[in-house]
C-alpha cells in the first residue's frame, strides 16, 4: 500500500528536463543600480570611515583568573591608555594601580 503524490498540474515538465538551460544574470555595467538606490532612498550598508581595529593585549603571564567589572568607558579608556604608553598588559597595568593603592589605604 502505497501513497500516491498529489498532481500539481505539471505533467511532463518535471519528468524532461533536459531542455531546460538556465539563463545566466548579468550586473550592469553602469552605475544605473547605485542611482536607483539613492532615488529610492536606500541607506548603504558600506562603513562610513575605516574602523578602529583594537590592540591586541594578550600574553602569556600565568594570570588565569578573571576579573570582571563595570565601569564609566572614560574610565576605562583611561586604563587602556595608561597600560599602552607604558607596553604594559592590563593585567600588569592592574597590579601597578594596586601597589600604588596599598600605599594609601586606610589602616
Amino acid at each position: 500500500m502505497s501513497k500516491q503524490r498529489a498532481n500539481l498540474g505539471f505533467g511532463d515538465a518535471l519528468t524532461n528536463l533536459s531542455a531546460f538551460v538556465p539563463t545566466p544574470k548579468t550586473a550592469p555595467k553602469d552605475n544605473s543600480t547605485e542611482e536607483a538606490a539613492v532615488a529610492a532612498g536606500f541607506v548603504s550598508r558600506e562603513p562610513k570611515s575605516p574602523v578602529q581595529i583594537k590592540p591586541q593585549r594578550r600574553r602569556r603571564t600565568g594570570r588565569n583568573v578573571q576579573f570582571n567589572i563595570k565601569a564609566k568607558s572614560e574610565t576605562i579608556e583611561a586604563f587602556y591608555e595608561i597600560a599602552d604608553a607604558n607596553g604594559w598588559g592590563l593585567g600588569e597595568t592592574l597590579e601597578h594601580a594596586v601597589v600604588l593603592l596599598e600605599k594609601y589605604k586606610k589602616s
